[in-house]
């Protein structure tokens, strides 16, 4: 199957750092790619190297074989990688529906207008929040403020989405709705890379896993074979945040 995305020796160096050292990887047409590893241990680098919120120090990031490594944010968002962030990041002053037409709006396709709206409202019912696009960003849950955050990606049309710890905060209910979201997702043939520490999530929702420790990977394969891998074990348990 051919590569969505590709990473070859990508590498990310702040100052004698090293946070990302030579990740190999790809990702199929419709695969969920879980990107684990304990805390601190370069995930969500990666996703910044992908996403273009950093630049990346050498090595190479190809979206269907073409290369994006130099390209702003918003030229590879452009081009169809869209994400969310560990801490939600609304537009404050803008309605739920205009938060999501924003992402209409920049993403992928281009939308505007009529259209934008109408894709808004799909992405919307999507995430189950359907007739909720008047109300304020302020006046939204935790959990319905990650929604918002998801449809607007959505909203964008992207050919890979990047969740970066979406289920991180929520409670047990909350949980099993945000995996049944995913999986939803998944079951519409999305391709996706979640960085992710809640292990049945990664169980559930992947095809494969990338295990990352110190900015190496360490392991690549599906999720029971990682998570039995003897050094994949030993990164977690010789870190008091796994």
């Amino acid at each position: 199957m051919s590569a969505v995305l590709s990473l070859r020796g990508v590498t990310k160096r702040f100052g004698g750092l090293v946070a990302v050292n030579a990740m190999d990887f790809d990702v199929a047409e419709h695969e969920v790619l879980g990107l684990i590893g304990p805390n601190g241990s370069g995930k969500s680098t990666t996703l910044n190297l992908i996403s273009g919120a950093l630049p990346v120090t050498s090595g190479a990031i190809a979206l269907r074989g073409s290369p994006i490594t130099q390209l702003p944010a918003q030229d590879i968002a452009r081009r169809g990688i869209a994400r969310t962030f560990q801490l939600v990041r609304l537009l404050p002053s803008m309605s739920v529906l205009e938060n999501v037409m924003a992402g209409a709006v920049f993403g992928h396709r281009r939308r505007w207008g009529y259209e934008a709206e109408a894709v808004a409202q799909t992405m919307l019912e999507q995430v189950g929040l359907a007739g909720r696009g008047h109300m304020a960003v302020g006046q939204l849950t935790y959990i319905d403020t990650k929604r918002v955050e998801l449809a607007r990606v959505l909203a964008g049309e992207p050919r890979v989405v990047l969740l970066d710890e979406w289920l991180a905060g929520l409670n047990p209910t909350e949980l099993e709705e945000g995996v049944a979201l995913i999986r939803a997702l998944r079951d519409e043939g999305r391709t996706i890379i979640l960085v992710e520490h809640v292990m049945d999530a990664i169980r559930s929702l992947c095809d494969r896993c990338v295990v990352m420790a110190s900015g190496t990977k360490i392991a690549e394969g599906t999720p029971a074979e990682v998570l039995a891998d003897p050094e994949v074990i030993r990164a977690y348990l010789g870190d008091d945040d796994a």
